[in-house]
């Protein structure tokens, strides 16, 4: 069975360290911020100017004004800063940021990624994205393994503009946790009750099976 949108934000938040500095994406990425494991001291950080931010505000909790940048509110948590834009992207122009967690449309064996927009489609615009690829050497991608239609979003060459190139390393897909090294995927993980013929049968770039693959665990 495929995961959920939020076991895919468990299995990711499995990637933080104690001390990390972690910028979350628009859309599934801004899941993980409510399965950050106990004890271990995180800082997200959202790039309209937030550093600190905490899990989603319970009913009846929401400020309006504190939002991330998916415009969803949050809260902020003991220790937090709140600034600019401008000083927002100098921290990840700068290299500041320890994991970066992004959605995407593609990614292919190259480490490329495409995320910002479908042509013919109405889109607001890059955002952080680029900057976020092009600042940050640990990233992890969340996505769907395929399109509402059945095909595959991983892929030999992205077919959509990209928003960054060489840059991807890992990808969590809700069939899959695989890694990218010398032109192919390889498949590190899959999602528990999911085969590993379903993965290969909807894997279009050159996949890595290795002998054994373990199914994700979850409490």
């Amino acid at each position: 069975m495929a995961l959920t949108r939020e076991q895919m934000a468990q299995r990711v938040a499995r990637e933080m360290q104690d001390g990390f500095y972690v910028n979350l994406g628009i859309g599934i990425p801004t899941l993980v911020a409510n399965y950050i494991p106990e004890g271990m001291e995180v800082m997200l950080q959202s790039e309209n100017g937030l550093l600190g931010m905490g899990a989603f505000p319970r009913v009846g909790e929401a400020d309006a004004d504190m939002i991330n940048a998916g415009k969803q509110t949050v809260t902020a948590r003991i220790g937090a800063s709140i600034f600019s834009s401008a000083e927002s992207f100098a921290m990840i122009r700068g290299g500041h940021i320890d994991l970066t967690v992004l959605g995407a449309f593609e990614v292919d064996v190259q480490g490329n990624i495409a995320s910002w927009m479908i042509p013919g489609k109405l889109v607001k615009g890059m955002g952080g994205a680029m900057d976020l690829v092009a600042g940050a050497e640990n990233i992890i991608v969340t996505m769907t393994h395929a399109s509402k239609d059945g095909e595959s979003k991983l892929l030999s060459r992205c077919s959509l503009p990209l928003t960054g190139a060489g840059c991807i390393k890992r990808v969590l897909t809700d069939l899959a946790y695989l890694e990218i090294d010398n032109g192919a995927f390889i498949l590190k993980e899959r999602a528990p009750g999911v085969s590993v013929e379903e993965i290969v049968s909807k894997t279009a770039g050159k996949l890595i099976v290795p002998e054994h693959v373990p199914e994700m665990q979850f409490a």
